[in-house]
């Protein structure tokens, strides 16, 4: 390893946990609540996380700055990799390989996605109370549906197989024994994770989001 990577690899690793794995959580949980609660469980929860005190500088130093160093140092390691599954095919090369190709999608997806839900609310075309009706309007469109899928899977996987890097890299599980074991809980948080954010996508497209859709077009056209 190049010495004077050694700190940017460090600091990569290490936001990809904290603070963006917490914000994984936390945004499929969020996500979840549209599943749970409908669309006021979900805007019970877009609400909670507007009246955090000072939430723009939180989201700013916590979640947009950690994305982007991760995200683009994150594309860098992975078009400097040497994948060679082909000719080494066990599982953790495997892994190492789906690591950088997740990560390539994720950082695509979470640029479109940004784009398409902050970005129109900072411009006013989307407020708060329409974010659940206007993920109606985005994930109605089956090709788009299958995308999202894709990316979220992609993206949770990127982040529970990051885990077990993470645990290896700072020398938290160290042994075949301890990395086997925290493979299957890294997998586990994969699966669980998942899960959270395909019935959310699931939730926004069903008729409880698609009435809500249908008012605020409504109460648009009205105005």
């Amino acid at each position: 390893m190049n010495g004077n990577s050694y700190f940017p690899r460090k600091l990569h690793s290490l936001l990809g946990v904290i603070p963006l794995g917490l914000f994984i959580i936390e945004h499929a949980l969020t996500n979840y609540s549209a599943y749970e609660g409908g669309k006021e469980g979900f805007l019970k929860s877009i609400n909670f996380l507007n009246s955090i005190p000072l939430v723009f500088f939180a989201e700013l130093f916590l979640i947009w700055l950690p994305i982007l160093f991760h995200g683009v140092y994150g594309l860098y390691i992975a078009f400097q990799s040497n994948m060679n599954v082909g000719r080494f095919s066990y599982r953790r090369n495997w892994a190492f390989a789906l690591q950088r190709i997740t990560g390539v999608i994720t950082f695509i997806f979470v640029a479109w996605h940004v784009y398409d839900t902050r970005i129109q609310i900072g411009l006013g075309n989307v407020s708060h109370e329409e974010l659940g009706s206007h993920m109606h309007q985005i994930v109605s469109n089956p090709v788009v549906f299958v995308v999202y899928i894709v990316a979220v899977i992609a993206a949770t996987y990127h982040f529970a197989n990051g885990i077990w890097s993470f645990l290896v890299a700072w020398g938290i599980t160290i042994g075949p024994r301890a990395q086997k074991i925290s493979s299957n809980i890294c997998m586990g948080i994969f699966v669980i994770v998942s899960v959270l954010f395909l019935l959310s996508l699931l939730a926004f497209r069903s008729d409880e989001f698609a009435s809500a859709a249908t008012a605020v077009m409504s109460s648009v056209t009205a105005g």
